[in-house]
């Protein structure tokens, strides 16, 4: 049985809480998609949005998460995309998640 850690609650809700915003996360993560044509193609192809569709849902959460599902998919796109980003992989995951 897992003994409750106040101490380790209260670093676990700070991690938390410093984690970027995920919609704005995604908006970047999307910028380094689009950055390499290649990777663009992929990424319209894998997910079925056409350019048009893609502009007309930035803000929506589920193509914003189909950004970072794209990249979570992928894990040398993930990895460069979280050292392009100044973030941690974990971080577009965590995004990820919360959209």
């Amino acid at each position: 049985m897992l003994a409750y850690s106040p101490r380790k609650a209260l670093t676990i809700a700070r991690a938390s809480a410093s984690l970027p915003d995920p919609a704005a996360t995604a908006l970047q993560a999307l910028g380094w998609v689009l950055g390499d044509a290649p990777r663009a193609e992929r990424f319209l192809a894998l997910t079925g949005l056409t350019p048009d569709e893609l502009r007309a849902g930035l803000g929506d959460a589920a193509v914003q998460g189909a950004v970072l599902e794209f990249l979570c998919g992928h894990e040398a796109d993930l990895i460069a995309a979280a050292e392009a980003l100044g973030l941690a992989p974990a971080d577009l995951a965590a995004a990820r998640e919360k959209l």
